[in-house]
């Protein structure tokens, strides 16, 4: 699948034939396992991934080893440890694989190549906006909602997920236990 089309990525849709040849060239296609992690905590991060197919979790662990899942990214979203990447810094987060996945890899130097020669900017400004807005309405989310209400706007805003997310790590996303969510999943079934 290292060949991909124009219509892939969402990024090539306003490029000439040329210009999308010539822009593929940047990405890097990898290919990954359940379970493989892509960014471990204190690795360097130089790329930015676009997940083509798969399911990622991006994490924290604390000094007790601890984890805090900060997010899921699924087919078309772009993800990494972003203040590692843009700061050249090393990894404080951990980005791991939940499913079998394909990502292309846009490296530092191309990303920023790219941003500058085919006027990108503003493609990737509302995707970091975007996130900038989920990763808030999650912060207010575990400040000020119930785990039921944490439980049932996850299902509103990802309702295909469930099926795929483990339920320890869908619990640990939420902030409840495993028990309180199996209740929640019986309650909402009801």
């Amino acid at each position: 699948m290292s060949n991909f089309l124009k219509t892939d990525i969402d990024i090539f849709n306003h490029l000439t034939d040329e210009e999308f040849i010539e822009l593929k060239s940047c990405f890097l296609y990898k290919k990954y396992s359940k379970k493989d992690f892509i960014i471990k905590e204190n690795d360097p991060v130089q790329d930015v991934y676009f997940i083509f197919s798969g399911l990622v979790k991006l994490s924290y662990f604390d000094n007790e080893a601890k984890e805090f899942i900060l997010s899921f990214a699924f087919e078309n979203w772009w993800e990494t440890d972003f203040s590692a990447f843009y700061n050249q810094t090393k990894a404080t987060l951990s980005l791991q694989c939940l499913e079998d996945t394909e990502i292309y890899s846009l490296s530092y130097d191309n990303y920023f190549s790219v941003l500058e020669k085919y006027h990108l900017s503003n493609y990737f400004l509302d995707k970091s906006i975007r996130g900038h807005i989920a990763n808030q309405r999650r912060i207010l989310s575990l400040l000020t909602l119930s785990p039921r209400k944490r439980y049932e706007e996850f299902m509103q805003l990802y309702p295909t997920l469930f099926q795929r997310i483990p339920k320890s790590i869908l619990s640990l996303y939420l902030g409840v236990s495993r028990e309180t969510l199996s209740r929640l999943y019986r309650a909402s079934k009801k």
